[in-house]
């Protein structure tokens, strides 16, 4: 790869060669990397997003590795399939370590449409606390037995390791890689996304109570699954994140419409 396909940004549109289908996917989580950029969830060029290509379930776009988040497009997405392929023709590549689980978990969980990763500060110190996600708060409370842990084993990048991600991640759809950072994923990139704004804001408010130094009174387990049953009844007619989706999609527009190039 030559050195300075890192500083060529101007990535040739390819709305119009790719199907409709991938077109908006590539649109969406354009949007989603520059939102998830403006609350300083990623770190520099690294950690990833990745999304099935509705019609072609074994092909799934994902950011390339050499890009700032508020730097990617639509068009600068790679395609990729489960094999190990690039598909789209670009002077950058996929990381190892992101290729190696996000195929994976995308390859093995055929219902879900989006994976999504980071490694925001809070999300890395809660990831190293031997309690793991506790109960301090009405948002935390929703996430209570919801949220799995994969043990770090250095970096995700060996084809071993997505298997056991899956088995760790089971039914969840929120992850805490301990010592590494946070997961979701969704049967739509609204509703990954939604999740990751939730994991990574409860999170926050645990690591900055910690910070206090003061006791802290945890919501009670059968209060937890009260305000689980609460939530769940909420989106039993309409899509996790929906509403909130068609507001980051605002601000991105404001941030900077250029991500649908």
């Amino acid at each position: 790869m030559p050195d300075t396909a890192y500083f060529d940004l101007n990535t040739p549109s390819l709305e119009g060669k790719v199907s409709e289908a991938e077109w908006d996917t590539r649109v969406n989580l354009a949007a989603a990397f520059r939102v998830a950029y403006h609350f300083g969830w990623n770190q520099t060029i690294l950690n990833h997003f990745s999304a099935r290509v509705p019609d072609a379930p074994d092909h799934f776009v994902m950011n390339p590795q050499g890009l700032g988040w508020h730097e990617i497009t639509a068009s600068s997405l790679i395609t990729a399939d489960f094999k190990g392929n690039d598909l789209t023709e670009s002077d950058y590549r996929l990381a190892p370590a992101g290729r190696n689980f996000h195929s994976a978990i995308l390859d093995a969980r055929r219902d879900l449409a989006c994976v999504m990763h980071v490694h925001p500060k809070a999300g890395i110190v809660i990831s190293a606390t031997k309690g793991g996600l506790l109960p301090i708060d009405q948002s935390s409370s929703m996430l209570f037995g919801r949220v799995a842990y994969h043990a770090f084993e250095g970096l995700a990048q060996e084809a071993e390791e997505g298997p056991r991600i899956i088995e760790d991640l089971g039914a969840n759809q929120m992850m805490i890689m301990q010592n590494h950072g946070v997961l979701t994923v969704g049967h739509t990139i609204a509703e990954g996304f939604a999740l990751l704004h939730s994991l990574v804001s409860c999170c926050e408010t645990q690591a900055q109570l910690m910070a206090t130094g003061q006791d802290y009174t945890l919501v009670p387990e059968d209060v937890c699954k009260v305000t689980q049953a609460q939530i769940d009844a909420r989106y039993q007619n309409r899509p996790r994140g929906e509403l909130e989706w068609a507001m980051y999609r605002r601000l991105a527009e404001k941030l900077d419409p250029e991500f649908k190039l």
